[in-house]
């Protein structure tokens, strides 16, 4: 399988990456991709922008280096009510076109109990501007996973399965692979991405595409499989880049 695809990457704005998002992108066409999502982080992280650039990445064109490029942010969870460090008003404000919900340490540095995660994540689903849920596979915040892929499924939620967390979180592969089959049971959509934090790990997908192979994950239910599915899921989350991408005038 060759995505098409990577729709989480930090740049230098997040101060722990390495290269610009021209230099993405550059790494990107050189690689054949179709398409990036740059993800810096959300406020809550100490080393996150200021919210300022967020609202800036609509005046970056569409496209950069022949890729098209979608503005987005890795927003943090920030409470077991499932708040987030963006208001709705601010997500409003910025029309971001790719919105991550992500759980890190250092936001939220207890361990939960399952049912704890559980209703955590049920919140993060009835978010109208959450897109995509990130690295939720974690031991420390594990849920039940076919309660909760039923309710993404049903609120149009994509579930990535994130290539670096066998580097930076290893331990969770047995949880990857449940997380995996739950979706595929419950038919959610997945975005399978690199988390690169630098031109050398974008596109890296190794660490996950043999697991997804295995188990024989549906290519209509990954997100960036396809040029085909990338822009029915971007339209079913209302974003109208999606009918720029395919030169077409804005619903």
């Amino acid at each position: 399988m060759k995505l098409i695809a990577d729709l989480h990457m930090h740049t230098i704005v997040s101060h722990h990456a390495f290269n610009t998002i021209t230099e993405m992108a550059q790494r990107a066409k050189s690689l054949g991709l179709y398409a990036i999502a740059v993800t810096e982080h959300g406020p809550a992280m100490p080393d996150s922008p200021h919210p300022w650039y967020f609202y800036g990445l609509t005046t970056l064109p569409d496209r950069i280096e022949d890729v098209w490029l979608l503005k987005g942010v890795e927003a943090n969870v920030c409470d077991m009510d499932g708040t987030l460090d963006f208001t709705p008003a601010e997500l409003e404000r910025s029309a971001l076109d790719w919105v991550i919900a992500s759980i890190h340490s250092d936001v939220i540095p207890k361990r939960m109990t399952q049912d704890e995660a559980t209703e955590l994540w049920l919140r993060v689903a009835k978010n109208p501007y959450v897109d995509c849920i990130g690295h939720s596979e974690s031991q420390a915040f594990r849920y039940d996973y076919d309660a909760v892929t039923k309710e993404f499924a049903k609120q149009k939620k994509i579930v990535e399965i994130n290539a670096n967390s066998a580097v930076v979180r290893p331990g969770n592969e047995k949880n990857m692979r449940e997380l995996a089959l739950a979706c595929k049971r419950s038919g959610t959509k997945i975005a399978v991405n690199s988390d690169a934090h630098s031109i050398y790990r974008l596109a890296q997908f190794d660490t996950v595409l043999p697991m997804l192979q295995e188990i024989g994950f549906p290519q209509e239910l990954i997100v960036n499989a396809t040029k085909e599915n990338l822009l029915a899921a971007l339209k079913e989350r209302g974003k109208q880049k999606a009918y720029r991408m395919e030169g077409k005038t804005e619903k």
